[in-house]
C-alpha cells in the first residue's frame, strides 16, 4: 500500500472530504492523491495557489501576515489548508480535512530564506499540524520530497 492510498484509505474509513492547497508542488501533490484508485471517495478538489495574491483572495490568506513574512511561512501553510476546505465546497459543505504546501523550490530564493525551505499543513476537523523542512536537492528533488513528506502527514493526522 502507498502512502497515498494509506492516506486516503483513512479519509474513508472517518467519512471525510479533502482538499488540497499546493504553492511551490504545483499539482504534483493532488496528481499523487488522484493516482490512487478510488481516491474520488474522499478528494473534492485541488487549488494551485502558485502566486501570492491567489493565496490571500482564493484561499483567504491573511493579508497582513503575507505582508510581513511572505507566503512561505508556517502560517502561511496552515492558512492555506484552513482556506482550501471552503474552496472547494460542495453544496455548501466545506472540506473535512485541507493539506497545503509552501515552500522554496530554487534554483534562487527571492527572499534570503534557504532553497529548500518548505512548510506543511494539515487542518481537520480537530487539528491544525504545520511541519516545517528544509530539503535538499535540485528543483524537481525538493518538489518530489514536499509530495512525499505532505502525504505522510496527512496519513498520520488522518489516522489520529
Amino acid at each position: 500500500m502507498t502512502t497515498a492510498s494509506g492516506a486516503l484509505d483513512a479519509l474513508v474509513e472517518r467519512g471525510w472530504t479533502l482538499g488540497v492547497a499546493e504553492s511551490l508542488t504545483g499539482g504534483a501533490l493532488a496528481a499523487e492523491i488522484v493516482s490512487v484508485p478510488g481516491a474520488s471517495l474522499a478528494l473534492l478538489g485541488a487549488v494551485v495557489a502558485y502566486a501570492t495574491p491567489v493565496k490571500r483572495t482564493l484561499l483567504g490568506v491573511d493579508a497582513d501576515l503575507l505582508a510581513a513574512y511572505g507566503p512561505v511561512h508556517p502560517e502561511v501553510a496552515r492558512q492555506m489548508a484552513d482556506g482550501v476546505r471552503r474552496a472547494v465546497s460542495v453544496d455548501g459543505r466545506a472540506a473535512d480535512v485541507g493539506v497545503s504546501t509552501t515552500g522554496i523550490a530554487g534554483p534562487a530564493s527571492p527572499d534570503g530564506q534557504p532553497v529548500g525551505t518548505v512548510h506543511i499543513a494539515v487542518v481537520t476537523p480537530t487539528s491544525a499540524v504545520s511541519e516545517s523542512h528544509i530539503f535538499p536537492g535540485d528543483r524537481a528533488e525538493i518538489r518530489a520530497q514536499t509530495v512525499d513528506a505532505a502525504v505522510a502527514l496527512l496519513r498520520r493526522i488522518v489516522r489520529e
